[in-house]
């Protein structure tokens, strides 16, 4: 017959944590959240250092698609760079506050409002494409091409 541990040992186990005979099946460091995370935190900060500019990833969205495809209503600028009607919205209010945007109503449809570049908006999406491009390779720098081109298009199939 096994012998209870004594009052003793077991006192001094108290507050020890278990010990591990199997790995876990939840592993952190192995889930793709945390995964993802670690790598925009990464991003974020290569972001910010580089954009050279005085935006938000989310400012930077919206003048580069506006740079893209002209003037459009700032609803339809919302889905194009996935973000909510509250988001775009403060996005746009604080680019239009900077001289960067400006907003009118639409001719056609006076219940919608237009979003376009100013001159300064348009410089400064300018200004800032080559940074947004060295960001793009500053983030992916650990990959090469193939693996590059494969990431891109796996991440596309998560969208």
């Amino acid at each position: 017959m096994a012998k209870a541990p004594s009052a003793k040992a077991a006192a001094s186990n108290k507050g020890a944590a278990p010990k591990r005979t199997s790995k876990p099946s939840y592993l952190l460091d192995e889930q793709v959240g945390f995964i993802l995370r670690q790598v925009s935190q990464r991003h974020s900060a290569i972001f910010a250092g580089l954009i050279g500019v005085n935006l938000t990833p989310t400012q930077w969205a919206a003048l580069s698609k506006l740079m893209e495809t002209g003037p459009c209503s700032q609803n339809q600028l919302g889905r194009l760079t996935a973000m909510d009607v509250a988001t775009i919205k403060g996005v746009i209010d604080r680019l239009t506050a900077r001289g960067l945007t400006e907003t009118g109503p639409d001719p056609e449809d006076g219940r919608r409002l237009i979003v376009s570049l100013t001159r300064a908006g348009q410089q400064t999406a300018e200004k800032a494409a080559p940074n947004a491009l060295a960001i793009t390779r500053e983030t992916l720098a650990p990959l090469d091409a193939r693996e590059r081109e494969t990431l891109i298009a796996l991440l596309g199939k998560l969208r």
